[in-house]
């Protein structure tokens, strides 16, 4: 019998790690006040925690990963490492507040990287245990070596790196921008030109044992991994691609994903083409989507095992977080 993911009971049987009675969402957002007042769009309910743990509360929720979502704040507060400050504090404060409901994850000060491992060990300090980053900054996407201390710092701690696409001059902002064609296309284009950019410059070869989580099932990647593996194929023949060592689909299979609220069985297939259900984690994207029960249901409809279905909906995210 295929056991609901809502209101799951224990099952000595059940072939998985850890069961979970509840939920892990790994993919909610949360603003301390004075960043959201600093921001265009991100004013309402963004700050609203009391209202996160009432919906988590109905769905069955145990714990939100909390993420920053990207925004305009540091130019309205004097830049990045003002934004920290007043960020990761207010994440650590409504963590502590409710240390078995939210997980925190803190952000670091991009316009200045000699400051990374100061704000890293901060965001530590603070009791922060992701590490959270957008897929590009002013068209430098994460391969750059600016990152690599957060990625040794990230192996060094264990710590699980969050991939959010970024809305602050996506790519393609520059040919287009279209108050509805830039959030649904390019800020998911982002994230998909950052995992291939990561793929390119070996970042993926050198850091194979950092976790990251890319939202939004890595934008377009699912409906591009066969063509991104033919494509290599006939580029290499002709030697007009490097050699990667491995096709394309090879890295995508080791790569954490987030479901990012979506509601589509087909979006979850064809994810499920991608890499196997260890590597999905289930996500909300709460405030942006507040229908939560859409969202599970998706697990339900699947022909996915039940232990599948837990280690989605919560196991999966727990052992990033043992490791």
């Amino acid at each position: 019998m295929v056991l609901s993911i809502k209101g799951i009971r224990y099952n000595k049987n059940l072939d998985c790690y850890h069961v979970m009675s509840q939920i892990i969402d790994a993919h909610s957002h949360y603003m301390p006040p004075e960043v959201a007042r600093n921001t265009m769009f991100f004013k309402v309910n963004w700050s609203d925690e009391n209202r996160h743990l009432t919906l988590m509360d109905e769905h069955n929720i145990a714990q939100s990963l909390l993420l920053y979502p990207t925004s305009d704040a540091h130019l309205n507060m004097g830049g990045w490492q003002k934004v920290c400050d007043v960020y990761n504090q207010g994440v650590s404060d409504v963590v502590k507040a409710h240390p078995d409901r939210f997980i925190g994850a803190g952000i670091l000060p991009i316009d200045d990287p000699s400051q990374f491992i100061n704000e890293l060990n901060r965001v530590k300090d603070l009791g922060l245990k992701v590490i959270s980053l957008a897929s590009s900054y002013e068209g430098k996407f994460l391969d750059d070596e600016m990152f690599d201390s957060v990625y040794e710092f990230a192996r060094e701690n264990k710590m699980p790196i969050h991939v959010h696409s970024q809305i602050m001059n996506p790519i393609g902002e520059g040919r287009v921008r279209d108050p509805l064609l830039t959030p649904v296309l390019e800020y998911v284009f982002d994230v998909s030109m950052c995992i291939g950019k990561m793929m390119m410059t070996g970042t993926f070869d050198k850091y194979k044992d950092v976790n990251f989580i890319f939202a939004h099932y890595g934008g377009v990647l699912p409906l591009l991994k066969e063509r991104f593996d033919t494509t290599y194929n006939m580029l290499r023949r002709r030697e007009f691609v490097k050699d990667l060592g491995q096709p394309p689909s090879e890295f995508f299979k080791n790569i954490y994903f987030d479901t990012s609220g979506s509601k589509s069985l087909a979006s979850l297939e064809l994810a499920l083409e991608l890499t196997d259900a260890s590597r999905i984690l289930f996500g909300s994207d709460f405030p942006a989507n507040q229908a939560f029960e859409d969202s599970i249901s998706v697990f339900d409809k699947s022909n996915l095992s039940d232990s599948e279905k837990f280690a989605m909906a919560s196991n999966n995210f727990l052992e990033l977080l043992k490791e």
